[in-house]
Formats: C-alpha cells, sequence, structure tokens
C-alpha cells in the first residue's frame, strides 16, 4: 500500500506553516516533508507532528541562512568545511523532528574535482550519521542552471563509489521526465538505489494528474515493482491545493 507525503514548502501555502500539518492530514497524507525548516523553532514542529499523526519524512541540507543562497554544497570544492559544519547542524535538526530522510544538495561546480570532493563529502556524511537515511537528487538544469547532480548515470556512479548502506536515491518522476524524457525507464534504471520518490506534472510542475507524465500508470508501476516507500507531492497546485489532491484517491 502507498504512502503519502505532502511537501509543505509547496502544498499548503495559502495557509501559515504551523496549520498546514493539519490541512495535510485532513487532505489524506500522512506524512510531511519540508525543504528548509530551519527557521521554525523545531520543537513546534514536532508538536504539529504529534497532533496530527504524522511523520517527517525529508528535509533539505544545507539548513541556516539558506535563503538567496545557493543550492547546496557538497560538490563545491573550496566550500567543504562550511559543507561539513551545516551538515552537522541539519543532521541535529533532522534527529530532533524524526525525519526519515535527509536530501544533500550538490550545489552549482562541474568537473572532475568536483565530482571528486561530491564523494568524498557525501562519504564524510554518512559515516557521521549511520542511522540516518541520506539522499541525492539529479535536479534538471532549466529549474536549477548548472546544478552539480543533473544525470542519473552519475548519481547511480557517486552512490556506488561512496558504497554507504545509508545513501540512496531520491527519485522525482517531475525531473526525470525533464533529464531523460522517459519516467518509467528512468525508473527500471534507477529502482533498486532509490528510497523516496516525489511527484509533479510537467511542463508546470501541478498536480500529479494523467497529462504528460501518466501518473496513474506510474504509480501502478510502483505498486507492481513493490516499492515500500514514500511518495511525495512536491508540486505548485493549480488553485487551492486540497481541490487538486483528488490524485490521493
Amino acid at each position: 500500500m502507498s504512502k503519502y507525503c505532502a511537501n509543505l514548502t509547496w502544498l499548503f501555502a495559502e495557509l501559515p506553516f504551523l496549520q498546514r500539518f493539519g490541512a495535510a492530514k485532513d487532505a489524506g497524507f500522512d506524512g510531511v516533508e519540508v525543504q528548509f525548516p530551519y527557521d521554525v523553532n523545531a520543537q513546534d514542529i514536532v508538536n504539529q507532528l504529534a497532533r496530527y499523526d504524522l511523520k517527517m519524512v525529508s528535509l533539505n541540507c544545507p539548513p541556516p541562512n539558506y535563503t538567496g543562497g545557493e543550492p547546496g554544497w557538497a560538490a563545491v570544492p573550496a566550500l567543504q568545511s562550511r559543507f561539513q559544519r551545516d551538515f552537522m547542524r541539519a543532521a541535529r535538526y533532522a534527529k530532533t523532528l524524526g525525519a526519515q530522510h535527509l536530501h544533500i544538495m550538490a550545489g552549482v561546480a562541474d568537473g572532475p574535482e568536483a565530482e571528486a570532493v561530491y564523494i568524498e563529502n557525501l562519504a564524510w556524511a554518512a559515516a557521521q550519521v549511520p542511522k540516518q537515511d541520506l539522499l541525492i537528487e539529479p535536479i534538471n538544469g532549466d529549474n536549477m542552471p548548472g546544478y552539480f547532480l543533473r544525470d542519473y548515470d552519475l548519481a547511480a556512479k557517486v552512490i556506488a563509489a561512496v558504497n554507504a548502506p545509508n545513501l540512496q536515491l531520491l527519485f522525482d518522476a517531475y525531473h526525470a521526465k525533464k533529464i531523460t524524457g522517459d519516467v518509467c525507464a528512468t525508473w527500471e534504471r534507477m529502482r533498486p538505489i532509490t528510497a523516496h520518490v516525489q511527484v509533479a506534472q510537467t511542463p508546470d510542475r501541478s498536480e500529479p494528474d494523467a497529462s504528460d507524465i501518466d501518473y496513474p500508470a506510474f504509480f501502478d508501476r510502483l505498486q507492481a515493482d513493490g516499492y515500500q516507500g514514500w511518495i511525495s507531492g512536491e508540486y505548485r497546485p493549480r488553485g487551492e491545493t486540497a481541490a487538486g489532491c483528488q490524485w490521493l484517491a
């Protein structure tokens, strides 16, 4: 049976942040994720999770002072010390919230040196928190120009090189469509190393319906393949969020 998660950075944005938890539960979600919750008191989030019986599924790293900054620095050679410092802060926050996954963002970089630094930083991070599941995610270049991890083969190569049991792939079907053009074929290659799935429709990153990407077929494929992880709605609602949640049925 599928487990559905609401990305509260994107969904229910018409509500104040702490009210989004109850709205997500009412809409049929059993889990939530937040990209950068670090300016909110962690205990306030813990209280909302308990109140509505929700699981905190995933956070993004790096954390503090992110707004207006770079999209991570795990692959940026000159910023290893900053990566390590911010990673530990994010890991402590994730532990407080009981977050299942921590998504480590690569940053804007390119070339062999960046790849080597990325692998080194990820191996270091995985060793620091062996009980915390870590994720990396290919992101298409239209949405994030210059982002280092923009290729699924590279993601698989990096995960194999790090060879840590707590480092796996975040498979975002929206990015898969933008990067490869074929969601199901990409899923077939990546599913052995995938621990978390996100969904949104192309090209406008809206509700995961049956228009461009055939999401009913993709969800059937996940079930047929025995996928046991969360399916997260990380999309921009066309209108009021609750009105667009029929895809959960």
